[in-house]
């Protein structure tokens, strides 16, 4: 392999991870951050996914559900994202030598060259172990040739757990796989 490599590091519902952070006592319960004027849901964290609430929902069209659930709401804080965001961010410039801030919680690392000297999955590894130690979030990361690549490994790091948070999918084979099995919609921004 030569050429271009990445890493996509993206934080696992980041916005709720920050409040969970800061309120543990909430870890584990579905949770859903609202917009500024608190109208519309803007993260949510996996249980509340699995609860079927969408991104971008009018709050009003939950509330029942939200009460009879016992969803935990928060209003927006962009100042605590942003913190933890930076955060996230200098722990990662500490890691990689090149970091591109993609949004508030992704980042792409330019491995180029890196991977005729390390194990991908290890390093992946390493990244999600340090910034869980340093910051207390939990990221994913998905390594591939190209920024849309890496992407789409990052998705099948969050939805396949036995995968420990890492796909290298470096491999031509793996990623004719992944592609085939894969619904486009399925990649958030792709």
């Amino acid at each position: 392999m030569s050429g271009s490599v990445f890493a996509l590091v993206d934080c696992n519902n980041f916005y709720a991870s920050c409040e969970t952070l800061f309120q543990p006592k909430y870890r584990g319960s579905p949770i859903v951050v609202l917009s500024n004027n608190d109208g519309c849901v803007v993260a949510r964290s996996k249980e509340a996914k699995l609860l079927g609430i969408k991104m971008g929902v009018p709050f009003h069209q939950i509330s029942a559900m939200v009460k009879q659930k016992k969803v935990v709401v928060f209003s927006s804080n962009y100042a605590l994202y942003g913190d933890l965001s930076h955060r996230v961010m200098s722990v990662l410039g500490d890691i990689a030598p090149d970091v591109e801030v993609y949004s508030i919680d992704e980042a792409f690392l330019s491995l180029a060259g890196m991977e005729r000297n390390i194990d991908l999955v290890a390093y992946g590894l390493a990244i999600r172990e340090r910034v869980q130690n340093w910051t207390g979030i939990t990221v994913c990361v998905g390594i591939s040739t190209t920024k849309t690549l890496a992407k789409l490994a990052n998705h099948a790091a969050k939805a396949y757990p036995a995968t420990g948070g890492v796909v290298d999918l470096t491999d031509r084979h793996r990623q004719r796989k992944l592609l085939a099995l894969t619904p486009v919609g399925d990649v958030w921004g792709v």
